[in-house]
C-alpha cells in the first residue's frame, strides 16, 4: 500500500542549517527521516552506532518542527516504496540547480546524506544515467559516513568527498580511513586539541566544507545538544581526559 505523496521538492536550501549556513558556495541538502524512522522500518543508517543515535542532530533546528519531521518521513518512505522515481527526481533538482549555477559561473555545493547514509552517487547512476563526475567543476558533493567501505570506494572521485565519521564502536576504522588519507569526523566534549592519536585536529564546525580542503586529518566538533554533551559511550571524546600537551584551542578558520 503507497504511503506517501511525492513532494515539491526532494532538495532542501542550506542556509536551513546553522553549520551548512556557513559553506562559501551554495548549498543542497537532502534530509531523510534517519535510521527507522519510516514507515517499513527500514534503517537508514546501517552503521549508526548507539552513541550516535543518541546524540543524532535530526531533532536539531527546523528539525524540532512536527511538519519538518513529518516531511522528512514522507520523503523517506518515497525513497523507499519507489526508489527509482525518487532518485530520477532527485537527479532532475541536481542537474537544474547545475545548470542554474553554471549559468551564473557559480560553483554549487550538493550534501545527499543530511540525516541518512546511502549510496546515492551509485544510485543516481543506476536509476537516472546520471554520472556526478560530469558535473565537475561547477558541482561538488561531500557526506559524512559510517561505512568504511563506502569511504574507500570513493577516496579519489574527482567531486564527491567523503569524510568518515569516528563513533565509539569503530575507531580502528577511523584510524583506517585517516592512513588512506580519508578525512575523519570526531566530537570533543569541549575545547578541540591539535592532534588526535597523533592525526592533525582541524575545526569542522567552521563550515560543512571544510572536509574539501583537507586530506587525512581529523574534523573536530564540538558536542551540540543536551544528549551528545552527557554521553557516556564514548561516542563523544572527552576532552578533558586528553593528554595536557595535546590541549591547543583551534581558533583559525581552515
Amino acid at each position: 500500500m503507497k504511503n506517501y505523496s511525492i513532494p515539491a521538492r526532494l532538495l532542501s536550501p542550506g542556509h536551513t542549517n546553522a553549520k551548512t549556513a556557513k559553506n562559501e558556495i551554495k548549498t543542497f541538502i537532502l534530509y531523510l527521516a534517519p535510521h527507522t524512522q519510516n514507515s517499513t522500518g527500514v534503517n537508514l543508517c546501517p552503521k549508526a552506532s548507539k552513541g550516535c543515535a543518541l546524540a543524532c542532530l535530526y531533532n536539531a533546528g527546523r528539525g524540532a518542527f512536527n511538519s519538518v519531521q513529518n516531511a522528512r518521513i514522507n520523503k523517506t518512505n518515497f525513497y523507499i516504496y519507489n526508489k527509482a522515481l525518487f532518485i530520477k527526481k532527485l537527479a532532475g533538482e541536481i542537474i537544474k540547480e547545475t545548470a542554474k549555477a553554471k549559468k551564473k559561473g557559480e560553483k554549487i555545493a550538493f550534501r545527499l546524506n543530511g540525516t541518512s547514509d546511502q549510496d546515492f552517487i551509485y544510485l543516481l547512476k543506476k536509476y537516472a544515467g546520471l554520472d556526478i563526475a560530469d558535473l565537475a567543476p561547477v558541482s561538488i558533493f561531500y557526506d559524512y559516513t559510517k561505512i568504511l567501505g563506502k569511504a574507500k570506494k570513493y577516496i579519489n572521485h574527482p567531486n564527491y568527498i567523503l569524510t568518515f565519521s569516528r563513533a565509539e564502536d569503530n575507531e580502528a576504522q577511523a584510524l583506517e580511513a585517516l592512513s588512506l588519507g580519508a578525512n575523519v569526523s570526531a566530537v570533543f566534549s569541549d575545547q578541540l586539541p591539535a592532534t588526535y592519536k597523533g592525526f592533525k585536529v582541524v575545526d569542522g564546525d567552521v563550515s560543512d566544507l571544510v572536509m574539501i580542503n583537507n586530506t587525512g586529518v581529523i574534523l573536530g566538533l564540538r558536542a551540540k545538544g543536551k544528549k551528545a554533551r552527557t554521553d557516556t559511550s564514548g561516542f563523544v571524546i572527552n576532552s578533558n581526559k586528553l593528554n595536557t600537551k595535546h590541549y591547543e584551542q583551534i581558533t583559525a578558520a581552515v
